[in-house]
């Protein structure tokens, strides 16, 4: 029996694609998560086969998400389930461990396709996403294809932070949410503007957002 993890912040989603999913007498719906820290904590705990996960989740981001479940479960597969078709997007997803990139106007039975190629650990991506992946490769000049990642250059704990400020929560609410003191949460605010050389909270959520620290 494979076990599948699927995380959306959309109930809608969640429920039609565990009904979809729910046609293979194999696989089994071990959990659902509405947003990444969630998605994290539950793949930590049961270590499904496969964890399905939305980009644009909560707390912390699909992106985010994965590298985090990589670390704890090297085992799950990640299958990337979004309306994004952002290429660059796409090397980040493919950068932090997820195998499969799925977006959400595919066919209904390219998902159940996707989950098989995981399930035999083989990658998966739409062929609309393979062809652009490949032809923006290409393209690239050598120093942009090697340019490092802002996921890279910011701690995971950083990363939260930016996505928690572009939410518009105060650095009380932050520490609150994450655990820690206020103190904290501004220390990490000054090193994340200093490292992104940004002179306000605004500005860094503009350069997040371009950068694809924040998913719309």
């Amino acid at each position: 029996m494979a076990r599948i993890l699927i995380a959306d912040d959309h109930d809608i989603v969640r429920r039609g694609v565990r009904d979809l999913l729910a046609e293979r007498s194999e696989w089994e719906i071990c959990a659902e998560a509405r947003n990444g820290t969630e998605a994290v904590e539950l793949t930590g705990q049961l270590k499904p086969d496969v964890a399905i996960l939305d980009l644009s989740l909560p707390d912390i981001n699909g992106i985010l998400a994965t590298r985090q479940i990589r670390k704890l479960s090297p085992d799950t597969e990640v299958l990337v389930f979004t309306m994004h078709e952002n290429e660059h997007l796409i090397h980040e997803v493919l950068a932090a461990g997820a195998r499969g990139y799925l977006v959400k106007s595919s066919a209904v039975g390219e998902l159940t396709r996707a989950i098989d190629q995981l399930l035999q650990h083989k990658p998966y991506l739409s062929p609309t996403i393979a062809e652009a992946v490949l032809d923006g490769h290409l393209q690239l000049e050598p120093k942009k294809r090697t340019s490092p990642s802002l996921y890279n250059q910011l701690s995971d704990r950083e990363i939260q932070i930016v996505q928690l400020l572009s939410q518009g929560l105060t650095s009380k609410r932050i520490g609150t949410s994450l655990g820690i003191s206020v103190k904290t949460v501004e220390t990490h605010r000054a090193n994340i503007m200093r490292k992104l050389s940004v002179g306000s909270i605004a500005e860094l959520v503009r350069y997040a957002i371009r950068n694809n620290l924040v998913i719309p």
